[in-house]
């Protein structure tokens, strides 16, 4: 009777499979890793935000042209968020260099128009590296926002085809209606 049945459930205690370790994203750090679409929306996210700020900013500076001082501060203002922007986007460079396992003295190179493509394309490590465990999984915000970039430049495309050909056919639309002859009455 020592024969258990194979239908029987196993005795020994089963451990659930082990969970992976992920790090954690710290934005305004230039420890632990970050993914190449959460690079890339973090990227198209903050240029947004720079962007708005820096409108509101000038429009500002703008309606307080009685005041100098103002539009001095509005300026000021203008430069340090344009100086933090550029400072966030070193520290993620830095972070996506860390993914691939590459040093942090490479983000000099970002410097150079277009090198940020590069950190755009090469995939990460798998797994733990020399700088941490692998980023998060992405969200559905970070995924949205690194699919603006390209939503961007396909409108502006179909915009730089559509625009003139509209403009062209509303030209040839009036050029018949003034050259047509007027029927008798």
């Amino acid at each position: 009777m020592n024969n258990p049945s194979p239908y029987e459930p196993p005795r020994s205690a089963i451990k659930p499979p082990t969970s992976e370790e992920f790090s954690e994203i710290k934005i305004f750090s230039a420890q632990g890793r970050i993914g190449r679409v959460r690079y890339i929306g973090y990227l198209v996210g903050l240029g947004l935000l720079t962007y708005l700020i820096t409108v509101l900013l000038g429009l500002a500076a703008g309606l307080l042209k009685d005041y100098p001082i103002m539009r001095l501060i509005m300026s000021g203002l203008i430069l340090f968020a344009t100086l933090l922007s550029i400072a966030v986007t070193i520290l993620l460079a830095i972070q996506r260099l860390h993914d691939f396992n590459a040093s942090s003295w490479w983000s000099i190179l970002t410097l150079i128009p277009l090198v940020n493509l590069v950190l755009m394309i090469i995939p990460g490590s798998q797994g733990p590296n020399r700088f941490g465990n692998p980023p998060p999984p992405n969200t559905l915000g970070v995924i949205l926002l690194a699919l603006i970039m390209p939503l961007i430049m396909v409108i502006g495309v179909i915009a730089a085809i559509a625009i003139p050909a509209y403009m062209d056919y509303t030209k040839r639309a009036q050029e018949a209606t003034s050259s047509s002859v007027p029927l008798p009455q």
